[in-house]
């Protein structure tokens, strides 16, 4: 009896648990955006993304998207990043809003992630970064 109890013990332990701690890619965005990191956001993009920067939208390729991010970031060098908002209860669909202080003021970026099939994996749909007024 007791072989068998720990014999299942040894395999409850080897597979992982699916609640155990997992990465948000929101918390990898966060952080992304407090280094001013381009080519890490961009690696979430999906293949087109809506991208509003202060007075430019449109929607762009994926590599126009890192330029452009990447020419944010070169005149908003960024400090700080805090996530003040995130939606992650939708298994196919998260979103957050980050608060992201720059040496040239603070901002307010919004983030929409979308599940593709069939890698699994959210990618950035739409980004959205405004002044912040408060």
């Amino acid at each position: 009896m007791i072989k068998h109890l720990l014999a299942l013990f040894v395999i409850v332990l080897h597979f992982p648990s699916s609640n155990g701690p997992q990465v948000d890619i929101i918390d990898d965005l966060s952080a992304y955006f407090k280094s001013g990191n381009s080519k890490d956001i961009a690696k979430n993009f999906a293949s087109s993304v809506e991208l509003i920067i202060i007075d430019q939208e449109d929607v762009y390729s994926k590599a126009q998207s890192e330029q452009i991010l990447r020419d944010f970031f070169i005149k908003n060098t960024p400090n700080k990043s805090t996530i003040i908002h995130r939606l992650s209860s939708n298994p196919n669909y998260r979103h957050c809003i980050l608060s992201l202080n720059t040496k040239n003021g603070k901002f307010r970026v919004t983030v929409t992630l979308n599940l593709k099939k069939p890698s699994n994996a959210f990618l950035i749909t739409e980004l959205r970064i405004e002044a912040d007024k408060e």
